[in-house]
């Protein structure tokens, strides 16, 4: 995995379960990933070692990794979103179809709505 890939899925994990670690363990990940700061600027503002550091950040990496391990909140989250995609092709693939058969305009109309709502719905996952 190359490091853009990695720091994308640190930034994943931990919009998933950031929540489970403690304020401290926090604070001091949120430091190192999102504002860039060194092992020694988080040692420094923490009152620890960079080796103190370095261990909080090591510890976070592998919690959120073993949260997904166990609850795969991350993987069910983009096979819904894949679901998604697929049914919104469906949906645009349909709106521009005749159904088969005799339909009145106000059948027609029905059916249109019910895909714009389903387009809707799908738009809000």
């Amino acid at each position: 995995m190359g490091e853009v890939e990695r720091i994308v899925r640190q930034n994943i994990l931990y919009d998933f379960y950031g929540e489970l670690l403690t304020e401290h363990q926090r604070q001091i990940y949120e430091d190192a990933i999102f504002n860039d700061l060194s092992l020694s600027e988080i040692s420094e503002n923490y009152g620890i070692t960079r080796q103190g550091a370095h261990d909080v950040i090591k510890r976070c990496d592998k919690a959120l990794s073993g949260y997904e391990e166990k609850l795969h909140l991350i993987e069910r989250f983009e096979n819904v979103r894949g679901y998604a995609k697929e049914l919104k092709q469906v949906i645009a693939a349909l709106g521009g179809k005749q159904p088969a058969g005799a339909v009145n305009s106000t059948d027609q109309q029905e059916i249109r709505q019910a895909l714009e709502l389903i387009e809707r719905i799908l738009n809000g996952i």
